[in-house]
Formats: C-alpha cells, sequence, structure tokens
C-alpha cells in the first residue's frame, strides 16, 4: 500500500523544518538509511546512504541561514512526490562557490522525491536555482 498525499507531506515538510534549524541530526533522521541523496550540479554527484549526506548538510548550514520554504506546487505519485518550493533566507557563507556577505537570498528548489514503504525518504534529487542565486550574489 503506497503512501497518502498527507504522509508525505508530513514527511517533507518534517525534513524541511529540520533543514531550517540547522539540524543536521534531524535532517539524517528524515532519510533511510540507503537513501540517494542527489543535489544535481554538486561536486560529490549522487551519494549513497545517511552518513555520505552529512557533509552536504553541514556545509549548507553553515553557507545559508534564517531560512524557510514555501511549497509553491506539489505533485504525486506512488511513493513518490515532485516539490516546487521557494527558499528565502541570507548567505553568510559561500552558497554554491559564491561569496554570500550575509545578503538576502530567494531561489527556487525543485525536488523529486521518493519515500520508502516506512516512509523515510528513500531518494531525494533536487534541481536548484543557480541563476537566480548567482543574480542576487555576483558583485555589480
Amino acid at each position: 500500500m503506497g503512501l497518502t498525499r498527507e504522509q508525505m507531506d508530513a514527511k517533507i515538510d518534517e525534513h524541511f523544518g529540520f533543514e531550517i534549524a540547522d539540524d543536521v541530526e534531524g535532517v539524517l533522521a528524515t532519510l533511510a538509511e540507503d537513501v540517494e541523496h542527489d543535489i544535481v550540479g554538486w561536486p560529490t554527484g549522487p551519494v549513497h546512504g545517511r552518513e555520505a549526506t552529512r557533509n552536504f548538510y553541514e556545509a549548507l548550514f553553515g553557507d545559508l541561514s534564517e531560512g524557510s520554504v514555501k511549497p509553491l506546487r506539489r505533485l504525486y505519485g506512488e511513493n513518490f512526490m515532485v516539490d516546487d518550493s521557494m527558499w528565502s533566507g541570507r548567505a553568510p557563507g559561500r552558497p554554491f562557490g559564491i561569496e554570500g556577505r550575509n545578503r538576502p537570498l530567494s531561489f527556487r528548489l525543485l525536488h523529486v522525491v521518493e519515500f520508502s514503504e516506512s516512509g523515510d525518504i528513500a531518494r531525494e534529487n533536487v534541481w536548484i536555482d543557480l541563476a537566480a542565486i548567482l543574480q542576487q550574489l555576483q558583485e555589480a
């Protein structure tokens, strides 16, 4: 039996909540033990397993702060969802290699998330609007 939309929403919202709180352990707890984590364009490429994702989140939480995620549209299938969201916050570090200097930042994210039968995130595939980040953080 597949997960309901409500169950998928609850898990991804929990995941985003831990991200907003910069809680690495919380984020990792929302992932399946053997998760495939793929941030498109990230230098490591896709990684597998909770511990292999840790470095990404530790770097992310140093680069971005005061974040919020606003879902714009969600589409659902059997044990998967597509989440189109807007991230807004500040860039105190070097998000995606660009000097943030604590400036405000907002950009869209597209997640394709597959869930295990137990409801954990089994695969997280993320596309980031890098053009928007570049436009906001590059020097004039």
